[in-house]
């Protein structure tokens, strides 16, 4: 076995791994325990990774060669990359001379390495002549980069994961960390554990597992962000509670800012977001540290800020940012040891993204494509005669341009547009009418794939070498286990080989020189960008790839004759700005952009689930990480529902201006009333089927409003006016079986081009992997306003192995019924042989769905059932006790396990969690899971009055 030191491919913690492999195949992974930014810990995703790289995820899901379509709609045939390159690089020249470098655009992802990035901005803006290239990081963090700039002067974080254990106070405003960054969770839950004072305060407008943890919980109105803050500065005014010294040394602007807020009294504030007054004055005070501003042992308390996409992704994302920073300037809160403004960011490397220019009005190291100094700069480090002015399309104009035509050729690398952009009917219509659409990527799976005239293979983790830079600006390696599979190529070499082909055809680009593109290595470009930082703010002229591996992840910046990196920024009060002083945003507050009204009177919120991520085209290979939650659904609060006579499990259809889809109705005490709730992963490739015009559902973007922050052109994810009625879908069908793992991929992706037969349809795993049998599970689910015909329910049957001899049959055709179940021997590790379910498929009545499906996903014996498995009861036959939802997705415990547990475990709080982990070992692996575990143990006090539930047991 082989060990190789490498950085998660998931969100912006930038955690480290140790990846284990033996040749050709990754075989496990564990936290790196020297690495700083999760010292050993991962989340259930990161410690999954090794999974869904396995052989047979890998055979099914896996892009391994280049493939060309003859025709839209066509099968792609395979071609070889001299060819690949060749056409792509006709075609973008041809465009380019016919209709300008405007014509052309580049949409990438925070996935990538920053040399990766590097690559393909030189080539966008170095040799096309184009500023339209942007990425995903323009829907994750675009509003954090501009509310930086617009305060600070610098898109820089200025703090650093160790201020977590040095807050006296924690606001986090717009992040469900327990479950976007579960690692930092753990972090801040050790920052609390070791100082029991350390306060929290959580801003979000549902109830989710972060705001379940706080000392204060604001649960705001959308969109009210604004209003809130603008509300606790006019308290700390009030109170006097500003830094009045600060602010004269070392800011400008207050003055306005102060008339701004002189209207935003507490009553005013806590009446536009909805919450309690004396809550808002409280979370103003403790904020400011009214009660802890004598120096305490010569400290005075600090306050620091963490702050996600319910900020961002909004209409006014760049106000909310700058916003909150104002509180952090106004206090002094900045610039010293636990204490400031801190983005959480979404992508592994949406920092080094921003690092290198990588978005349409950005240009290398933090430089301004408005000044013409900074693109004379880059125009001579890169050796062309100019870099252009016109700032480029960003992610959701790029797409409308070519939905208008303005756009002839899209390069898509490493993201998943059709699912992941908001307003999907627009995009889908972009991708249709683009003349020419390359697609870049590791997974052949997702739905911008089905789009592409040329799909190239790429690399992914554990293939893949260069360098990350995670939300505390810390630059980590980046390192490949195994050789890259089948004819997969590198990101930053296929931007290479592409750029030097269309080199051959735009020669007078070059200004002489045989190329733009002499990188033999992903180490030589980024020396290249480290040469582009010199003498600017992210200036990491002391580093390199050695020094990386010698003495492990830096924080920039650290320049040239520098020992290490910097901790945290501005603590000599001096900021990137012309006057070296902060800047004070006076900003008017702006309700949400699409208000709800009598028609579309729900505010729709989208946002993350624990253990998924993105798209899903790596996540969703697993069923483990669907125990969580395990299919798509809408959340409503109860009183939504009684108000319009809806039942939980009810399906309805959700509408927006812009779309609709169908989903099953959840009860959620997370939501108010008048609020809802859909998670951002259910995409076209899981969730789809026909509207009554017969038009494709699209996944929960169909209903996002493309409406965007005019600042950060961050478009606005986080609120959609919907409503939501009930689906006149009478007729169903649910499916599951057990297959072998690498036929289940392939079976998910034969039913996913079945569901535009139905209203409904949904396609996902379920299970544990690795299965004992080498098994996995598949979800098929679908509705209609009339049976199915005999023929596509034969076709579902025969998907889902159910027309062997080993499978029970019940139909009425006249009634649209049909029950089939797969019954096969398995032996016991006693050595008995057991009767186990394989298979179930339940049309027509699916009332038997909840104990036949426990009975085949837990693998129980069913030999008592007998026939009885085609009655259609909807309650078992035989006693059978549900599992539940799941909680701890590591160890497999579910809810009812758990509250078992504690109705006989007495004790304090922390004692009751010890007995329950000891017990049932969850919470004990990544610790995901233990925000729910401790509400599950408030929320279930102990009932048994033995002396083993008495706190002296413990």
């Amino acid at each position: 076995m082989t060990e190789t030191r490498s950085t998660c491919p998931y969100c912006g913690v930038g955690c480290g791994v140790i990846i284990e492999s033996d040749g050709t195949q990754i075989t496990g992974v564990r936290g790196d325990p020297d690495h700083p930014a999760n010292f050993g810990r991962l989340c259930t995703k990161g410690s999954t990774l090794h999974l869904s790289a396995a052989a047979p995820v890998t055979r099914a899901t896996r892009l391994l060669q280049p493939l060309q379509r003859l025709s839209r709609g066509s099968t792609p045939q395979p071609v070889g990359w001299e060819a690949a390159h060749t056409l792509a690089a006709d075609r973008f020249a041809r465009i380019i001379r016919e209709h300008g470098p405007d014509a052309v655009g580049f949409y990438l992802s925070g996935q990538l390495l920053t040399e990766d990035y590097y690559v393909f901005n030189k080539l966008a803006k170095g040799l096309i002549g184009t500023n339209n290239v942007d990425t995903n990081s323009r829907l994750c963090m675009s509003s954090a980069v501009a509310g930086y700039k617009r305060t600070l002067g610098a898109d820089a974080p200025p703090c650093s994961y160790e201020d977590f254990a040095l807050a006296d106070t924690v606001f986090i405003s717009g992040s469900n960390t327990a479950w976007a960054h579960p690692i930092l969770f753990r972090r801040l839950e050790d920052a609390r554990r070791a100082r029991p004072d350390q306060r929290w305060i959580v801003v979000d407008p549902r109830r989710t597992e972060t705001a379940d943890s706080a000392d204060l919980f604001l649960q705001i109105q959308p969109g009210t962000d604004v209003a809130l803050y603008h509300g606790m500065l006019h308290v700390m005014l009030w109170d006097g509670l500003t830094d009045l010294s600060y602010i004269a040394a070392h800011t400008e602007g207050f003055d306005a800012l102060r008339d701004t807020v002189r209207s935003w009294t507490p009553a005013e504030a806590a009446r536009v977001c909805g919450i309690a007054e004396d809550d808002l004055v409280q979370a103003a005070r403790w904020f400011a540290q009214s009660d802890r501003r004598d120096a305490r042992d010569g400290r005075v308390g600090t306050t620091m800020s963490l702050y996600c996409q319910g900020l961002n992704q909004s209409a006014a994302g760049t106000d909310k940012n700058a916003a909150l920073i104002n509180l952090h300037l106004a206090t002094g809160q900045i610039g010293v040891p636990g204490a400031g403004p801190f983005s959480l960011t979404g992508q592994p490397n949406a920092m080094g993204g921003r690092e290198v220019g990588g978005l349409s009005n950005l240009l290398s190291a933090h430089r301004d494509l408005g000044n013409p100094a900074h693109r004379a700069e880059v125009a001579a480090l890169w050796g062309v005669s100019d870099v252009p002015a016109q700032p480029g399309r960003s992610a959701i104009e790029m797409f409308q341009a070519a939905a208008d035509g303005e756009i002839r050729a899209l390069w898509i690398a490493c993201t998943n547009p059709a699912q992941s952009l908001p307003d999907a009917t627009t995009v889908q219509r972009a991708l249709e009418r683009c003349e020419f659409v390359v697609v870049q990527e590791a997974f052949s799976t997702t739905a911008t794939c089905a789009y592409a005239d040329l799909l190239l293979p790429a690399t992914t983790w554990g293939e893949k070498d260069g360098t990350v830079t995670n939300s505390e600006r810390r630059i980590s390696r980046v390192r490949p286990a195994v050789a890259a599979p089948g004819q997969t190529r590198h990101d930053w070499s296929i931007g290479v080989q592409f750029a030097r082909a269309l080199e051959a055809r735009l020669p007078e680009r070059l200004n002489g020189r045989p190329t733009l593109f002499p990188y033999p290595t992903p180490e030589s470009i980024w020396n290249e960008h480290r040469e582009s930082t010199r003498g600017r703010d992210l200036d990491i002229t002391g580093l390199s790839y050695g020094l990386l591996d010698e003495i492990g992840p830096q924080q920039w910046p650290m320049a040239e004759g520098e020992a290490r990196g910097r901790d945290r920024l501005y603590e000599d009060g001096v900021f990137p700005t012309a006057s070296g002083r902060a800047r004070f945003s006076a900003m008017a507050y702006r309700p949400v952009a699409e208000p709800r009204d009598a028609r579309y009177p729900f505010a729709l919120n989208t946002g993350r689930l624990r253990d998924q991520w993105h798209g899903m085209s790596r996540t969703g290979t697993l069923g483990r990480l669907f125990g969580h939650v395990a299919e798509p659904a809408i959340e409503l609060n109860a009183n939504d529902l009684a108000r319009r006579g809806l039942a939980e499990g009810d399906l309805v259809e959700v509408s927006s201006r812009r779309g609709s889809i169908v989903l099953p109705l959840v009860v959620s005490d997370t939501v108010a009333p008048g609020q809802a709730w859909i998670p951002m992963h259910w995409g076209g490739e899981v969730l789809g089927g026909r509207d009554a015009e017969g038009a494709p559902r699209l996944g929960v973007n169909e209903l996002t409003l493309p409406t965007n922050c005019p600042t950060s052109r961050q478009p606005e994810l986080k609120h959609c006016a919907v409503r939501i009625e009930k689906a006149a879908l009478p007729w169903r069908m649910l499916g599951l079986a057990w297959l072998p793992q690498e036929q289940a991929l392939a079976v998910r992706e034969q039913l996913r081009a079945l569901m535009g037969d139905y209203g409904h349809a949904v396609v996902l795993p379920f299970g544990r992997e690795p299965h004992a049998q080498g098994l996995g599970g598949v979800l098929w689910r679908a509705a209609s306003d009339r049976p199915a015909s005999l023929e596509q329910v034969q076709r579902i049957v025969a998907l889902l192995g159910l027309d062997g001899p080993e499978t029970l049959h019940y139909q009425d055709r006249q009634r649209g019924q049909h029950r089939h179940v797969r019954l096969v021997d398995e032996r016991a590790l006693d050595g008995s042989t057991d009767r186990v379910l394989r298979g179930v498929l339940l049309a027509g009545d699916t009332r038997a769905e909840a104990w036949m499906k426990t009975l085949l996903q837990d693998e129980l014996p069913a030999q008592a059932y007998g026939r009885l498995l085609l009655s259609g009861s909807p309650s078992a036959p035989v006693a059978l006790a549900p599992r539940g939802r799941q909680v701890c997705t590591c160890l497999n415990v579910s809810e009812p396990q758990i509250i078992a547990v504690l109705g006989r475990c007495g004790g304090s709080p922390d004692e009751r969690l010890g007995r329950l982990q000891g017990e049932l070992k969850c919470g004990t692996s990544c610790g995901s899971c233990l925000p729910a575990l401790r509400t599950l143990v408030q929320q279930h006090p102990c009932t048994a009055g033995t002396p083993e539930a008495t706190p002296q047991a413990h």
